[in-house]
């Protein structure tokens, strides 16, 4: 598996700015699917199988990455805003309240699938209607869970979190890093820190992640 290619199953700019603090050579190739909600389906499993889903149809003799996010609140699951409109819903519920936001991955390669999930708690803070408002109009909204995103250093929609930060951005790196290791590949980077120092904030969370995943590779042995 070290010697396959990586390829990014998305086209999302935000997941290519982190995957590349990685060092890894990697191609993208989005992959469009039916993000209907099942029936039944909780927000985990909804995020899941998308990921699932959108790695199914990426036909590659390589190392193939695909990652989902979605934004639950009060039972409603929020994707992507279809127009502004839709983002002044989704970001006037969520003003002042709690969210969660789930990102799932899965990695496929040399005739097996790997797969990790991560959950933050997001409490939106109080901002005004003429901020939403002239966020709406800059069009950042778009191609974004919810509607807004967490490092826009203008908005700054986001007035605390419980887990990990990357994850609301669209792809935990912790979960990655496991899930790389896992696959069989050495990764030389120091994940933790380019993170941390890349986004610039202070991460808590990341030894539980890391003492999971080294939990997870010993029980696999």
């Amino acid at each position: 598996m070290k010697e396959l290619k990586l390829v990014l199953a998305s086209a999302s700019p935000r997941r290519r700015e982190l995957l590349g603090l990685f060092g890894l050579q990697y191609t993208c190739q989005a992959a469009g699917i039916d993000e209907n909600i099942r029936d039944g389906e909780t927000p985990g499993m909804y995020v899941q199988r998308l990921a699932r889903e959108k790695n199914e149809v990426v036909r590659a003799h390589a190392l193939v990455l695909s990652a989902d996010t979605i934004v639950a609140h009060n039972g409603s699951i929020f994707g992507k805003p279809a127009d502004a409109r839709e983002a002044e819903r989704m970001l006037t519920e969520l003003r002042e309240k709690t969210h969660n936001v789930y990102t799932a991955l899965c990695l496929r390669g040399d005739g097996r699938a790997l797969a990790d999930c991560c959950e933050t708690s997001v409490r939106m803070r109080p901002y005004t209607r003429a901020e939403m408002d002239a966020y709406i109009a800059s069009g950042d909204y778009r191609d974004k869970a919810g509607g807004y995103a967490i490092q826009h250093k203008v908005f700054h929609p986001v007035e605390s979190l419980d887990g990990c930060y990357a994850n609301v951005m669209g792809l935990p790196l912790c979960h990655l890093l496991c899930l790389l290791r896992r696959a069989g590949l050495r990764i030389e980077a120091d994940i933790p820190a380019l993170c941390q120092r890349h986004l610039d904030i202070q991460c808590e969370v990341f030894p539980g992640i890391l003492a999971r995943c080294d939990a997870d590779n010993r029980d696999a042995v």
